[in-house]
Formats: C-alpha cells, structure tokens, sequence
C-alpha cells in the first residue's frame, strides 16, 4: 500500500509473529575486512532477505565508527573494501539497496553534532559498551569512542529510518536513538519516525574456543572464529578443535552443554534446519564426528562466497564505484531532511 512520501510499504513478519510495516530500513557494518561466521548469520542475511521485503533499505559501510578503535590508514582502506567485497559476494545487491561508505555523506557528522547537543553525558557514561571498550584503550577512552552511539543514532534518524536490524548487544544503543529522535520531537515539532528494532531471530554465534562469549574477530584466538572466507582446511581445522565436554552424545542445552550447543546452532543457522531436525540427523553421531559434519556444511555454504570475494578482490574499482555511487543515492535522500533540520534548529 502507498505511503503518504511515496514509499512502497513492506510487511516484515516480527519475532513475535506479528505483522510489522516498515518504511525505511538502515544498518550498518563497521569495516574489519571479511566478515566471520556470527556477523553473516546474525547481520548480513538478514540484510539480503531485508532487502527483498522493503523498497527502501540502506546499509553502510561505517568506517567513520572503524576509528573508535585506532587503525592504520592502509588498513583501514583494504578492509573497506574486503568487507565490501565480502557483503556483496554474499547477496546485497546494490540494486536493491543503497550501499555506501558513511564518510561519503557528510550529514552523518554535521547531524550528529546537533544530536550530541541534545544528548546528556550520564545516558553515554552508563552505555555498557563504553565501560567495555574503554578498557582496551588503557580505561582512558576517546571523545569518539563515548560519542559514538549518537552518531549511530545520526546514521539512522538523517534518513527518517523507521526500522533498524540489530543484535541483542546494540538494543541500548537503538533505544538511545529512540531517546534522541523523542527529544528532538518535543523541541522543535513532530520530525524523525521513532525507530523500531527488527531483532534477529538467529541464535547468537559463539566462540569455538570459548562458548561463553560470542565469536568476535578481535578474538586473541586464531582458532575461534570461522571467517566466511576461509580455506576449507582451515575451516575443519578450527571446528576440530571446537571446545566441547566430555559427554559423546549430541544435545542441545545451551546452559549445560554451551559448546556442542554452539556447534548445534551454527550447523542448523548454516543449513536452514531447526534445531529438532538438526538432533534428529545426528542421532548415533560422536561428538569429535559431528564437529566434522557441521564442518562441512559451513564449507559448503560459504564455498561460493569465498569465490566470488576473491573475484570481487581483484576489480578495487568497481568496489570503489559501488560505495560512491551508493554514496550519491543516500546523499540525495540526506540533504532535504538535513536542510529542514538546519531551518529547525535555526541554522537557516
């Protein structure tokens, strides 16, 4: 059904079952180079069935967010790329979506200037990842990295966004953009839609080395987490050496049994199954058998991806082009909603 902007409504069937309407759909992925296991099954395939629900859908490349964390400049534009690469050989299609690199549309910044004068100083000191990664940079932190969750919310509102996927870890940042877009409201008259969160139903991805944390490419463990561009010897070799227990029997208890319920998850996450007919298929099978089954379903699912990543790898212009051209598209949706925020505030 039409929307009063002119926007093809999408009807996106919720956690809970219900339907939910969506307008405007933004995400975002920050640039560490290939994704792993746990971003593909709990980001980047949600994004390509997103993409084929809503007519309006942006993801970004959020290199402005990559420097919260100290980068080397080389680094950092490789890993622009490869991630490009990689969300592109995995489904996202440029034609269904706007993909662009944040830096190129200037409002994310100028907006989230606006939005910091809006946003108390207890709300970001209380943000658990703040208290989280500060710790890496010597529990000193910077400017940037306590700021960051407003330019997040800035990256959403200066779309009008009015759904954003996100995982259970960045609820509290989504919520502090719900927070801003309200207060921004009573201020200066009804504008930005209050962003809802579209949760993904996967279940969480965890180490293969320790399955009490979630699998994370900073991990200091080379044999935890599963990119999905890895050779299919590395991949047999990292679920070999998963952390299990000592019970041979394949279950699924997530409390009692953290490790062999990660494998259970990944192996249904990677072949479409649920998890009862994952356990059904595995009845007979060993432990030390059934890391190598699970094995093999990720190799083959990621097989093709791995290809056309090293084939997308080798045309940098063409990833190039994509982000700007991306980058074009988003500005252009960008710069009237920025421009009525500039007459709101009074900057015009």
């Amino acid at each position: 059904m039409a929307t009063p902007n002119g926007l093809i409504r999408a009807v996106h069937r919720g956690t809970l079952g219900q339907n939910v309407v969506m307008d405007r759909i933004f995400s975002g992925i920050q640039p560490t180079g290939t994704p792993h296991l746990g971003n593909y099954l709990g980001a980047i395939q949600n994004w390509v069935n997103l993409q084929e629900e809503c007519s309006s859908v942006l993801y970004s490349i959020m290199d402005m967010h990559s420097l919260t964390m100290p980068k080397e400049p080389a680094v950092l534009r490789q890993n622009i790329l490869d991630t490009t690469a990689a969300i592109l050989a995995c489904g996202i299609d440029p034609k269904k979506c706007f993909l662009f690199r944040q830096s190129l549309v200037p409002e994310h910044a100028e907006l989230a200037w606006i939005l910091g004068c809006l946003t108390n100083m207890p709300r970001l000191l209380r943000l658990p990842q703040w208290k989280m990664k500060r710790a890496s940079q010597n529990n000193e932190g910077t400017v940037g990295l306590l700021t960051y969750p407003v330019l997040q919310a800035a990256d959403i509102l200066l779309y009008k966004s009015t759904h954003v996927p996100v995982g259970e870890d960045q609820v509290l940042h989504l919520e502090l953009a719900q927070d801003i877009a309200q207060h921004f409201n009573k201020k200066y008259g009804e504008f930005f839609p209050v962003p809802k969160a579209i949760l993904s139903t996967t279940k969480k991805i965890k180490s293969l080395r320790d399955p009490a944390v979630k699998m994370s490419k900073s991990d200091p463990q080379k044999l935890a987490t599963v990119n999905i561009a890895d050779s299919p010897d590395d991949i047999v070799l990292k679920f070999r050496k998963a952390v299990t227990d000592f019970t041979s029997e394949v279950t699924y208890d997530p409390a009692g049994r953290p490790g062999v319920s990660n494998l259970v998850s990944i192996h249904a996450a990677v072949t479409g199954l649920s998890i009862e007919e994952v356990l059904r298929q595995s009845v007979g099978l060993d432990t030390a058998h059934y890391k190598m089954v699970v094995a093999e379903s990720v190799i083959q699912k990621f097989a093709p991806i791995r290809n056309e990543i090293k084939k997308l790898q080798e045309d940098k212009s063409h990833l190039m082009k994509v982000l700007e051209d991306g980058a074009v598209k988003a500005k252009e949706l960008a710069a009237p909603i920025y421009q009525e925020i500039r007459r709101l505030v009074g900057f015009q």
